[in-house]
């Protein structure tokens, strides 16, 4: 009877282990998967469309004002826009997303903001990637050592230098809808340079065009990896930090030509809330 009972369990776990080995034989996707980076193959983000403006006719704007603003990506809340800064098969930056769709032709770059100057794409290209030269031991027939400079390609490092963005954007109130809204026109991307300790401008996009690229281009979500959004629910729904460095003037001038330092920041604040108590304002019966 003890051999009996020591040797049921024995027999019905080997049934189980033949039964389990079996099932991943038959099954090879489950040790190679198809897909590195989930469990599952997520195709919304794939499939996903930009959210379409609504019709919007002169006759319907009763106010509009045009701000510039910076996006600082070492801001924590736009942290996911920034990383990841070295190439990532599951995830992408906005500056990796705008440069792939740049240099395969998808979005034109401009030399200003106002659209009229494109970039060649070789001009572009210049621009994106460093060319640098490294150290290299060449050895001649007869055998002796000669250093030679070889000329390379750097098209990652550039990554962690775009520390900022610069929107152009319309606020305007929408009388048919008795809204207030913002439509992001113009996007800029701004290298930081640490020998001058300054930004440089890269390129400028027209922003409508770059939608639905960015909305197939998923964003870390701090909370819930099942949840991503995309780089157009981002803007759609204001969901990064950012201060007013410009507003539509008669000496179409930046704060900083006129402010400095705290001023400076007192400036921003002061047009953002002129733009907040303007909305305030249409309601206070």
């Amino acid at each position: 009877m003890k051999t009996t009972y020591i040797l049921g369990p024995i027999v019905a776990i080997g049934i189980n282990f033949n039964a389990y080995s079996q099932r991943i034989t038959e099954s090879p996707g489950v040790l190679n998967p198809p897909n590195p980076c989930d469990v599952y193959d997520k195709e919304n983000i794939d499939n996903r469309r930009p959210i379409q403006y609504t019709y919007l006719k002169e006759s319907d704007v009763m106010w509009e004002k045009r701000v510039w603003r910076d996006i600082d990506m070492r801001e924590k809340q736009n942290l996911p826009l920034y990383y990841p800064i070295e190439l990532n098969a599951c995830r992408t930056s906005l500056f990796q997303a705008l440069t792939k769709n740049i240099l395969t032709g998808n979005i034109i770059a401009f030399a200003d903001e106002v659209f009229l100057r494109p970039y060649e794409l070789s001009a572009i290209r210049k621009r994106l990637v460093t060319l640098d030269t490294i150290d290299e031991i060449i050895y001649k027939p007869d055998g002796t050592e000669v250093s030679v400079r070889v000329p390379v390609a750097d098209s990652t490092s550039i990554y962690a230098r775009v520390l900022r963005f610069r929107l152009k954007e319309d606020w305007f109130f929408d009388k048919q809808k008795s809204t207030l809204e913002a439509r992001i026109i113009g996007l800029a991307a701004y290298e930081y340079d640490a020998e001058k300790e300054g930004f440089k401008e890269l390129f400028w996009v027209y922003f409508p065009s770059c939608r639905p690229y960015f909305a197939r281009n998923d964003v870390y979500n701090f909370k819930n990896d099942a949840e991503r959004r995309s780089f157009d629910d981002i803007f759609w729904k204001r969901q990064f930090s950012s201060v007013i460095v410009k507003e539509s003037n008669v000496y179409d001038r930046y704060i900083n030509e006129y402010e400095k330092g705290i001023g400076a920041l007192l400036e921003s604040d002061k047009i953002k809330m002129n733009l907040f108590t303007w909305e305030h304002d249409l309601w206070n019966y």
